[in-house]
């Protein structure tokens, strides 16, 4: 009777809900394919399990997506992540991710892919749903991971035995990830039925899937010598995506309240809720401690960051970030806040600062940092359009605008964007995502695919040419475990 090993417990008590947080768990629980992957109830709950794993990675994304980049530095009460923000990486520090539970996600999507097709459900079309989400999940796991560590294991079939022959593999050159990675958006997007959005928009969809294929096309199109076609492909892709109800919403300031989670501008989110067992997510590093709040500042400021909750004040907006927005942009008030202290005189000293697209949910006396983890918003679409058609020799004016009078609104006519050159184009769409998409991720990975790490972040500027360090090293946790992978070049 063939067995397997069920890796996050979700199977055996989380079925129907996110009601449970199971990270920490150690996978112990073995069931028998004759007693589960029976029922669309089984496969419903194995698809809930996946989305549980998603939700135990989003710190990681959040850590290889942004942290490396200029946006962060050590907060008031400590240095926090600055061996990250430093650059000073290796296969044994603690803050750096390591990839094992980006591989418990592929195992559920690919338990889900194995199984779910004998299974009978209610609807055809909601059996291919559940598989287009797993393809779907796939994808992006494989493409967060490929952008961070490069070369990967790649597993298709789910870990059902602890026979070395299948568990003990080396890793597959990144282009041979790519096909995989493109292929299985294919195959999500032919098992969609429809635009739809499932409530909440913390799932899988079609528009999800399609703007995954522009930001998969964007990246090979500039990284792996992908050209016009790459771009054409991001671009055709996002004209998809413009078909579903999604939308710019009138202020900016109105994306990141939690009252307001899956609104038209959100295309795919990870959820968090109150009760539903998660715990602080990643905003809970840019808010302040309590200890560190001072006396001497003014009752406005007061009233904003109390109660501070699980806050811990470690990872702050650098001087050189804050400074580049200015004060008639809409979405520096909807990012952060600048905290001052004020003497005897009266006179303001900056103190620190706090995220505003983070600060969660109060609730009986204290803050919960639960707002969502956005991946996908149709703002970044919109610049991810400027970026291709840019490349394209196309004019991205007008996408380019689209944001920016959202941003500015009356002052709007101060920041026309007027194209230039291909290069002071692609400066323009560059800085545009860092004061529309900072705090959610994406800082790193921009610099990356724009060529401009080694220009732009202050740590990596003598660095130069060292390209191999783009690449995270991997954890030696990892390396323990896994015997025929190499630690990536530049690091011990």
């Amino acid at each position: 009777m063939k067995k397997f090993r069920i890796v996050s417990l979700i199977l055996l008590v989380c079925l129907g809900s996110f009601s449970c947080d199971v990270l920490d768990v150690s996978p112990t629980s073995v069931i028998t394919t004759t007693s589960f992957w029976k029922t669309q109830n089984d496969a419903e709950g194995a698809l809930n399990g996946m989305y549980v794993n998603l939700r135990n990675i989003s710190g990681a994304i959040y850590t290889v997506g942004e942290q490396r980049s200029e946006v962060f530095e050590g907060g008031v009460y400590g240095s926090g992540r600055n061996d990250l923000n430093l650059n000073e990486l290796s296969g044994d520090q603690p803050h750096h991710p390591d990839w094992s539970a980006f591989y418990a996600v592929v195992n559920s999507a690919n338990l889900i892919i194995k199984y779910t097709p004998a299974i009978t459900f209610k609807t055809e079309a909601a059996k291919n749903s559940f598989l287009a989400q797993a393809y779907a999940m796939r994808a992006y796991t494989y493409f967060v991971m490929t952008k961070t560590w490069g070369d990967l294991i790649i597993r298709t079939e789910p870990t059902e035995s602890s026979n070395a022959e299948i568990t003990i593999k080396e890793r597959a050159p990144q282009t041979e990830v790519f096909t995989l990675i493109k292929s299985d958006i294919e195959k999500a997007l032919s098992l969609f039925s429809d635009n739809s959005f499932i409530a909440g928009r913390s799932k899988w969809s079609k528009a999800a899937a399609n703007t995954l294929k522009a930001d998969v096309f964007l990246w090979t199109g500039k990284k792996l010598n992908g050209g016009q076609a790459d771009f054409t492909t991001a671009l055709n892709a996002i004209a998809e995506v413009e078909k579903a109800d999604v939308s710019l919403l009138p202020n900016f300031s109105d994306l990141f309240e939690y009252a307001n989670k899956g609104n038209k501008e959100t295309i795919m989110t990870i959820r968090y809720q109150d009760l539903d067992g998660a715990s602080n997510n990643i905003f809970w590093l840019h808010w302040i401690i309590d200890s560190a709040v001072p006396s001497n500042i003014d009752a406005a400021t007061k009233a904003l960051i109390q109660p501070v909750g699980g806050g811990q004040g470690l990872l702050v907006l650098t001087e050189l970030v804050r400074k580049q927005f200015t004060e008639d942009d809409t979405r520096k008030k909807g990012s952060f806040y600048e905290i001052f202290t004020y003497d005897a005189a009266g006179k303001p000293t900056f103190y620190t600062s706090l995220s505003m697209k983070g600060r969660g949910l109060l609730t009986g006396g204290t803050r919960l940092f639960l707002s969502d983890i956005v991946l996908y918003r149709y703002a970044d679409v919109v610049l991810m359009k400027a970026e291709a058609k840019n490349a394209l020799g196309q004019d991205p004016t007008e996408e380019i605008n689209k944001v920016r009078a959202r941003a500015y609104k009356t002052a709007y006519d101060k920041h026309v964007f007027v194209k230039g050159t291909k290069e002071f184009n692609d400066e323009a769409i560059l800085k545009e995502r860092l004061f529309e998409l900072v705090y959610e991720g994406k800082r790193w990975w921009d610099l990356v695919r724009f060529d401009k790490v080694f220009d732009i972040v202050p740590n990596m500027k003598s660095k130069k040419g060292q390209n191999d360090l783009l690449l995270f090293p991997i954890a030696n946790t990892v390396l323990s475990l896994e015997p025929k992978v190499k630690q990536n070049p530049g690091y011990k």
